[in-house]
């Protein structure tokens, strides 16, 4: 058999017998399975969570970002559903939670928060970083907008974490492509520099936009941009950064480029290192 399935159905119906199921299926959640040696996707997971509820729990959180589109949702993420059981197996968080009409809709045959009611739950939950970089994913792959979200908050004013909503969405930023860009938006942010604009276009001679910055400030020239490790690793792509480099250079950019491992307090010293001197920040 292909896929997730619950054993009992498959016995059930004669598909399997028990000696197959032991020997090449494996099990993911209690009655939940899979072949054996198949490597599980973040889809799997989600898929056995919900069969375990026997179909009857609404995905939620960010396996439901997932099902909506979002990046960057680890495959060993905990797949978190509504749904009344306080005896979760390990890799599923259950919650008791209030849905309301219009806040669950229907993807590929299963019950999955909308991507209002998942932004409202997200925003809720976890420190503001992890938050701000979910809703960012999150936002960027539906374009739901703040307005959406506290529209929708507004039905639920006792719901636990409501109060810390709107400082997070405040700081929601779609421009920013990956959460280790968010991380670094919200770390120039906390150190007093104003708000960085995301994915700012740098135009050709003809006045075509041929490159992005991650993240800066148009008005000084100067930007922030987040290097990940497929920058060295990959060679084509490292040419092809050394051309992006010199071009923005000659245009009169400075940017400061971050990769793994660098320091928080470095990174701000370099920020205000290259800041216009009159206007440096304490």
């Amino acid at each position: 058999m292909d896929g997730v399935f619950l054993g009992s159905e498959a016995l059930a119906r004669g598909a399997l017998t028990e000696y197959q199921l032991r020997r090449h299926y494996r099990r993911l959640l209690p009655d939940v399975y899979t072949a054996k040696h198949t490597p599980v996707t973040l889809t799997d997971s989600t898929v056995a969570a919900w069969l375990w509820s026997r179909r009857k729990a609404v995905i939620a959180g960010l396996a439901a970002s997932a099902m909506h589109g979002a990046e960057y949702v680890d495959d060993d993420e905990p797949i978190e559903l509504v749904w009344p059981n306080h005896r979760a197996p390990r890799g599923v968080i259950t919650r008791n939670d209030t849905l309301l009409p219009g806040e669950v809709q229907t993807i590929n045959g299963l019950s999955v928060t909308t991507p209002e009611r998942t932004a409202f739950d997200l925003a809720r939950r976890d420190t503001d970083g992890e938050a701000v970089a979910a809703l960012d994913a999150l936002v960027r792959a539906t374009r739901i907008t703040r307005t959406d979200v506290v529209a929708l908050a507004g039905r639920h004013p006792g719901a636990r974490g409501v109060r810390r909503l709107p400082q997070v969405l405040d700081l929601v930023d779609a421009g920013s492509q990956s959460p280790r860009e968010t991380w670094l938006r919200l770390l120039l942010i906390d150190a007093g520099f104003p708000r960085p604009v995301t994915q700012i276009p740098v135009f050709s001679p003809h006045g075509k936009p041929i490159y992005y910055l991650d993240m800066g400030w148009p008005d000084r020239m100067l930007a922030a941009e987040y290097d990940g490790e497929q920058h060295r690793e990959n060679r084509g792509r490292y040419r092809r950064d050394i051309v992006r480099s010199e071009y923005i250079a000659s245009l009169g950019w400075r940017r400061v480029r971050v990769t793994a491992g660098d320091r928080e307090a470095d990174i701000i010293r370099r920020v205000q290192r290259v800041w216009v001197p009159e206007q440096r920040i304490a």
